[in-house]
């Protein structure tokens, strides 16, 4: 498991330094992303559902975002 804070950070941001993380790991790996957007959900989410890579848990609190995402075997 790897973990980038992407805190502070406004949306584009976030989706493309998660991006230039995943693609550094191997299928499976997970990565897990901390995020203060909030707007990071909807980025997160859209980018997950074209990637193919899988948005596994998501939860919020106090105003930090924390995103669990699988690599998919797609490229």
């Amino acid at each position: 498991m790897q973990l980038l804070d992407t805190s502070g950070l406004s949306c584009p941001l976030p989706v493309l330094k998660a991006k230039k993380a995943l693609k550094a790991l191997g299928e499976g790996d997970v990565l897990t992303v901390i995020a203060t957007d909030p707007a990071s959900y909807i980025d997160f989410e859209h980018y997950c559902h074209i990637s193919g890579n899988a948005l596994e848990k998501y939860s919020e609190q106090d105003g930090v975002f924390t995103y669990i995402i699988r690599k998919s075997a797609r490229p």
